[in-house]
């Protein structure tokens, strides 16, 4: 939609609301046929992190102009200036949550993240780590596996964290 819409396919007014319902719709969809999965529990705060600043934003995610420029893509500034991007818009004195927007540069990636995002990763990893568990057939008490998790998670914000 994002993409449809820089084009010039869809209007941004019609884009935007179209797209966020249908991520929601499918994502909160498949959160609830895995919620046997803990870990997708994390999935679901980033989820609620991202809607309510998208939601407290009149229906676009802001995004840190500061963020941008240490991420080294400050060109997709003057997109978002132009309303061409009907997901996005630029972080300003009348946003609203700003701290839930995206506002983490991330410059080995060339990516602005969200700590929203952020709690979406972990949950992923969390679960590729429970499947890997559970593959192995291993029983482990809840809490040795979500400590087990953490350092996990831990270990790899600390390389990307290295990477910047």
């Amino acid at each position: 939609m994002a993409y449809g819409t820089y084009r010039g396919l869809f209007p941004p007014e019609v884009a935007g609301p179209l797209a966020k319902a249908l991520v929601l719709v499918l994502v909160g969809y498949g959160l609830y046929r895995n919620r046997h999965l803990k870990s997708l529990y994390l999935v679901l705060l980033g989820l609620f992190l991202n809607t309510l600043a998208i939601f407290a934003n009149g229906g676009h995610m802001p995004v840190s102009l500061a963020a941008l420029e240490r991420a080294g893509i400050a060109e997709f500034a003057s997109l978002l200036r132009t309303k061409g991007d009907a997901v996005h818009a630029l972080l300003d004195e009348n946003t609203r949550l700003p701290f839930l927007g995206d506002v983490i540069p991330l410059p080995p990636l060339r990516k602005v993240v969200s700590p929203g995002d952020l709690f979406i990763l972990l949950g992923l990893a969390g679960v590729v780590v429970e499947g890997a568990l559970k593959a192995a057939g291993l029983r482990l008490p809840l809490r040795q596996a979500a400590l087990r998790t953490l350092v996990y998670l831990t270990l790899v914000l600390g390389l990307l964290a290295l990477r910047s």
